[in-house]
């Protein structure tokens, strides 16, 4: 209870974009500074860690999983796929190093990593379905090259970057679908608390590991086909966005379950930037 007035008093104070109309920069040192007010104990890089910087007996669980990580096959594959479709020509520094730019404002609209793998995978007639499988195990790859680079988004202050960004902002805290939940809800004023039987995890790194291998979405996936493969349990944060959104009874959004549609683009640019400062630690294992 004590937990759940500390952050009520946290939103009044200036978490709500609704209280207030502050800067990228206002709002970065804000959101930060909740955590670190809540969390006094956790230093800033270790939210790349999600709920395990929070949980030391599910951290000591992860980490046994981590010395033969069950993504690691899929990242192998994935760069495989990354040399044969010659993704590296669509990217500058031929797509290596460079995750932690993303999203980023150029040519007039934001851009997410996945969205320009998906353009370059279209130009080159390679079809695939984005958000998981092979796709996202490119996409793990080419993060995996971009480990301990810290996350450096960067708001341009032109008219159309600011407008995603809010636009991201606003989704974020407003509550949708029947359980009339928002993003901040589960991830900002109740991290670290229970929810039908899994910890919630902190908002702030979520984005530093991603894609994620999860267990549940690898089960599903086999269950499905009979067979496990190296590309299964593999998503991005937009699949992540989605399931998030099932999940609390709101309506899906239209076109590949909502990948890089408007929305979710946005809320990647904000949801990103609150995590500068975070080293990439991705791809990683969740529950």
């Amino acid at each position: 209870m004590k937990k759940i007035i500390t952050a009520a008093t946290a939103l009044l104070i200036g978490l709500s974009p609704m209280m207030a109309d502050a800067s990228p920069r206002g709002d970065l040192k804000k959101f930060q500074d909740y955590f670190k007010r809540m969390n006094p104990g956790v230093k800033l890089q270790d939210y790349a860690n999600g709920i395990y910087a929070l949980d030391e007996n599910r951290r000591a669980e992860w980490e046994n999983i981590e010395e033969f990580p069950p993504h690691e096959e899929g990242v192998d594959a994935g760069k495989a796929l990354f040399k044969k479709y010659k993704v590296g020509s669509c990217f500058p520094n031929g797509g290596i190093g460079i995750r932690q730019n993303y999203p980023m404002y150029k040519g007039g609209k934001v851009h997410t990593l996945e969205g320009d793998l998906m353009a370059c995978l279209k130009k080159k007639g390679v079809k695939m379905k984005y958000g998981k499988g092979k796709f996202a195990a490119i996409a793990a790859y080419m993060t995996k090259t971009s480990e301990g680079k810290k996350i450096n988004v960067k708001i341009d202050p032109s008219r159309k970057s600011m407008a995603t960004y809010n636009r991201g902002k606003r989704h974020f805290y407003a509550k949708r679908g029947q359980l009339n939940f928002s993003c901040a809800d589960c991830h900002v004023y109740n991290h670290g608390m229970m929810a039908r039987g899994n910890l919630l995890s902190p908002a702030l790194g979520h984005t530093s590991h991603f894609p994620v291998w999860r267990r549940s979405w690898a089960k599903k996936t086999a269950a499905k086909k009979g067979k496990s493969g190296p590309f299964d349990g593999f998503g991005t944060i937009q699949r992540r966005y989605g399931g998030c959104n099932k999940q609390v009874r709101a309506k899906p959004l239209k076109g590949k379950k909502g990948m890089q549609h408007p929305e979710y683009v946005a809320l990647e640019y904000f949801h990103t930037y609150m995590s500068n400062g975070i080293k990439i630690n991705g791809p990683a294992t969740r529950q």
